[in-house]
């Protein structure tokens, strides 16, 4: 048996922090790693203090039948990204990897798309993280780098959806 390589080392360690989830819909587990150190952890969930999805036994997003990527402000939870960098000082990001996974909170499928959302890559970005990895499958990921979501500015409207 070979070594494992250090993305999915990461994604493995984002895989078990995801089970911390409390979102009824989708289990989200974010590491950020710098220098090979790991700086902060997160998952998805309500806000310290606040009911979670799977204590008041409903997601209104699902109740809704809101498609997944659509209506965050309807959302309970603090995303899984947001919540490590919360965790980090950016100085401790500036350069830094984050490393994502998600999983069907009913199914336990990898989802197909883990790609952060439009909110969480404005935060990415002002955190100073260089590089987001997004587990795919087992042993599979896709890899981002930060630079391109400033270039690709999703926030500025092209002529043809204004």
């Amino acid at each position: 048996m070979g070594r494992i390589d250090k993305e999915n080392y990461y994604l493995d360690i984002a895989e078990t922090v995801l089970e911390r989830s409390t979102c009824g819909r989708s289990k989200y587990g974010a590491i950020i790693v710098r220098n090979d150190e790991i700086i902060a952890t997160g998952y998805n969930g309500a806000p310290r203090g606040r009911e979670n999805c799977i204590d008041i036994g409903y997601c209104l997003r699902d109740k809704l039948h809101i498609p997944h990527g659509e209506r965050y402000e309807l959302c309970r939870s603090v995303h899984a990204e947001m919540n490590a960098i919360i965790s980090a000082a950016r100085s401790e990001c500036i350069g830094a990897t984050l490393f994502l996974a998600g999983r069907n909170a009913k199914t336990g499928d990898y989802l197909e798309s883990v790609e952060p959302c439009s909110m969480c890559r404005r935060v990415i970005i002002n955190s100073g993280i260089k590089r987001v990895v997004m587990r795919t499958g087992k042993d599979t990921y896709n890899a981002v780098n930060v630079q391109e979501w400033v270039i690709r500015d999703d926030s500025i409207l092209s002529d043809y959806e204004i």
